[in-house]
Formats: structure tokens, C-alpha cells, sequence
């Protein structure tokens, strides 16, 4: 397996590699996000960690456009430790993310789980009163009107429909869309559901969004 550590210190990007090479890995390192994403464009690697605050471009900017044309798995690695961040860093299309300081043991742990990650058998169609998505063309329709989503609305949207009509916690939306576990007090998934609301439910009727009080979330249509 191979991964991709960009990291401009100098002296992390150096721990991370050493520990990555010890567990069996193959590491290649960049230290700003012009080669970084040069170098996932490159070469097929298996994953990237992946900091924010980088020279030449950021993290943000080297998952936006890699994301153009690649689904390599991405761990983000950063001190950048806002909600906001989290779920900024997820929708544009994160597989994880990692709070510095960070215990290598968790480090470890998620790169295994993003690493052997399955691709899952899908259904490919999916209709809810009038919201039509298509999952293989990665397409959403209400209305007749074509809804943007970002790479984990339409996840989040699409574990909805999955479990149509099953609420969902938060801790299993969080697993299952994020692969990740979320503390109790973070309201990472509360934001995410109010955005991807915002673009399917605020402009049109019935809304299919729905919040089960103290329990979760599940998408359904009750007109």
C-alpha cells in the first residue's frame, strides 16, 4: 500500500513516515501543496494524509481540485480543529479527519479502515415524493430542478435513502458516511443535515427531511 504525507513541518512529516514505514507502508512525502497535489496526480496512491495550512496551496485547494478526478481516499491531519473546519474539510470530500496532536495508535487505526474500505453494491435509483437521485450518474433532481450537492451531501443524502422512512443517529450517520466517530458534544452532523436541507427541502413541498426528537434523522415523505 502506498500513501502520500503532505506535511510542510518538517519534523511531523518525518514521525508520520517513519511510523507508516515500521507498520509495512510505502511513504512518499510533500511538503507544500503544489507538489502534493502533483504528486497524487502522478502516482496511484492508496491514501493521502493530508494537512490544511500549507505553503503553495492548501489543503483545501489540493482536495478540491483532486477531487476533479480522483476518489483516492484523503485523511486530513491538522491543528485546525473548528466544526467548521471539520465539515468544510468532509464535503469537499474528506474521508476522515484528524485533530493535531493526535496519538499515532488512532492514526494508525483510521489509515487501516480507509485502506481496506469496500466499495458497496448499490441500488442506482431512488425516488421520494418528487426527488429523484441517481446515484450512478451522482445526479439529484426535485421538482424537475437539478439540486448541486457536494461529495458528502450526496453520501449523507444517500445513507438517508438507503434506511428510507429508519431513523438514523448521529453516531450512525457519522460512521457510515465519515467513517468516523464523532464526540458527543460536536455537532458536526447537525450542520451537515441543515445544509443538505437547505437544498432539497427549503424551496419545495413535502419536506422529507425529518428530525425525530432525541433520536436522529430519516428521510421520508408523509404528504
Amino acid at each position: 500500500m502506498k500513501i502520500l504525507i503532505v506535511e510542510d513541518e518538517i519534523k511531523s512529516a518525518q514521525y508520520l513516515r517513519k511510523g507508516l514505514v515500521e507498520s509495512g507502508y510505502q511513504v512518499d512525502v510533500a511538503h507544500d501543496g503544489i507538489d502534493g497535489l502533483f504528486m497524487a496526480r502522478a502516482t496511484d496512491f492508496d491514501l493521502l494524509i493530508l494537512d490544511v495550512m500549507l505553503p503553495g496551496l492548501d489543503g483545501w485547494g489540493v482536495i478540491s481540485r483532486l477531487r476533479e478526478s480522483s476518489q483516492v481516499p484523503v485523511l486530513f491531519l491538522t491543528a485546525r480543529d473548528a466544526v467548521e473546519d471539520r465539515v468544510k474539510g468532509l464535503e469537499l470530500g474528506a474521508d476522515d479527519y484528524l485533530i493535531k496532536p493526535f496519538s499515532y495508535a488512532e492514526l494508525l487505526a483510521r489509515v487501516r479502515t480507509l485502506l481496506r474500505r469496500q466499495p458497496m453494491r448499490q441500488q442506482e435509483l431512488y425516488t421520494v415524493a418528487n426527488l429523484e437521485v441517481d446515484v450512478l450518474k451522482r445526479r439529484a433532481i426535485r421538482g424537475g430542478q437539478r439540486i448541486d450537492l457536494t461529495n458528502k451531501e450526496f453520501a449523507l443524502l444517500h445513507l438517508l435513502l438507503q434506511h428510507k422512512g429508519e431513523v438514523m443517529s448521529r453516531s450512525q450517520i457519522a460512521s457510515q458516511v465519515w467513517d468516523m466517530n464523532f464526540d458527543s458534544d460536536t455537532n458536526v452532523v447537525d450542520v451537515a443535515i441543515r445544509r443538505l436541507r437547505a437544498k432539497i427541502d427549503d424551496d419545495f413541498e413535502p419536506k422529507l427531511i425529518q428530525t425525530v426528537r432525541g433520536m436522529g434523522y430519516r428521510i421520508e415523505d408523509e404528504g
